[in-house]
């Protein structure tokens, strides 16, 4: 009597890690070469077989038989190597199962398909187009890891080159009509440089803003909400801002428009003024808006500026031996308000900005007065030290001299 495909596999899978049978398929493609044998040499590190999971669990057949013929019956549920648009589905068998998932790893969620058929991936692979992306195009096929792997290829740190498998190939996106560049400017950001270079797993990846199972590249409409999820402070500031009553109207993505989406640059105050400023893109020399934006800019350039050169004299007291540890903590209080100052700016009102920039001047200035203060107290002590040694100097010579005088009289 036969029976369903999707129950046979997983009958047979059940049975091979619950009874711990033979594994023929093993034995035989270890005995090949080539891409036969891969599949054996790349599940070695892969997180199912750790856990006791075989190639029947996905393949299905008879591992048991040791006639290729039996083993490979389709009859047993043999399906060989899915079709695409199958692996899915095939995949969500284990995963969508809250049961079996929570057996294995309790905190794995479940609902990875669900969001995977809402996603442009899995609408498309629904409608026919076998080149978008299925699971194992992201996670692999035989050597799958769990995402905290730094081998694995949806690790934070190689998600992005991994979507950029296909989203960097001219050729694979042509039929879709999207740009390739977004790998590039990506690489250019300041996201990229906090992953990449710092390390920070936590910085945004491709899979933060387009999300992962469910990925849907943002609207319009949604940007902000995206940058947002980080950016908490900079969106309520925007929102009470002149601009957003005016982008919403124009249906201007609000994020974007400045920064960029996958370009996002560093910040600095040449964004607001200067040849490459931003605002000049919509707003005339002589506007109001662009006038705001230059002393909003000089603001910031002020408190910057105090805190270099509080930063130099404390940094040059220090070196010189100086007790200057309360100072240098205490100017942390200035460069916190230096963040806040750039924060302030989504708001576009240079008053907004002004109030942070005038406490940072007033901290600057007071850590500066307690550096210049310890270098006049050590120019004190050097001029007291060089008074000492030269007395010192002079009263030894005395002693010199009058010792030779007694020692030249009478005995």
């Amino acid at each position: 009597m036969s029976c369903p495909q999707t129950v046979c596999v997983l009958l047979a899978f059940a049975t091979v890690v619950a009874l711990g049978a033979k594994d023929s398929c093993t034995e035989c493609h270890s005995a090949l070469e080539g891409r036969l044998q891969a599949p054996v040499t790349e599940s070695a590190a892969d997180v199912h077989k750790r856990v006791g999971f075989n190639c029947v669990g996905c393949h299905g057949g008879n591992p048991e038989a040791e006639d290729p013929g039996a083993a490979m019956n389709r009859a047993r549920g043999f399906i060989g190597a899915p079709v695409r648009s199958a692996v899915p589905k095939l995949c969500a068998h284990c995963h969508s199962d809250a049961v079996l998932m929570h057996k294995y790893e309790p905190q794995q969620r479940v609902d990875q398909y669900a969001q995977y058929v809402t996603s442009v991936h899995g609408k498309r692979i629904s409608a026919g187009d076998s080149g978008a992306a299925v699971c194992t195009d992201c996670h692999g096929v035989h050597g799958i890891r769990t995402v905290k792997d730094p081998l694995s290829p949806v690790h934070p740190l190689r998600l992005p080159e991994t979507c950029a498998r296909c989203h960097a190939d001219p050729q694979h996106m042509a039929k879709y009509k999207i740009a390739t560049n977004q790998f590039a400017d990506y690489r250019r950001s300041i996201h990229w440089e906090a992953l990449e270079k710092r390390g920070d797993l936590s910085a945004p990846s491709c899979a933060s803003c387009h999300g992962n199972h469910g990925a849907t590249p943002p609207g319009i409409e949604s940007v902000a909400a995206v940058c947002g999820t980080c950016h908490v402070l900079m969106e309520n500031l925007f929102n009470k801002s002149p601009h957003q009553p005016v982008f919403a109207a124009m249906s201007i993505a609000s994020c974007t428009t400045c920064h960029s989406n996958h370009a996002v640059l560093k910040t600095s105050p040449a964004m607001l003024s200067g040849p490459n400023a931003v605002c000049s893109r919509c707003h005339e020399p002589t506007s109001a808006g662009r006038l705001a934006a230059v002393e909003m800019s000089n603001s910031i350039a002020k408190l910057r500026a105090a805190l270099d050169r509080s930063n130099t004299m404390l940094d040059k007291a220090s070196r010189a031996g100086m007790e200057v540890s309360e100072a240098i903590l205490r100017e942390n209080d200035a460069r916190e308000a230096l963040v806040k100052a750039r924060v302030a700016v989504h708001a576009f009102d240079p008053a907004v900005v002004e109030k942070p920039v005038r406490e940072g001047l007033a901290v600057a200035g007071e850590t500066y007065r307690a550096g210049a203060a310890a270098i006049q107290e050590l120019g004190r002590r050097r001029l007291g030290l060089g008074i000492s040694l030269v007395t010192i100097v002079i009263t030894m010579a005395g002693l010199w001299m009058a010792i030779r005088h007694l020692e030249s009289g009478p005995r």
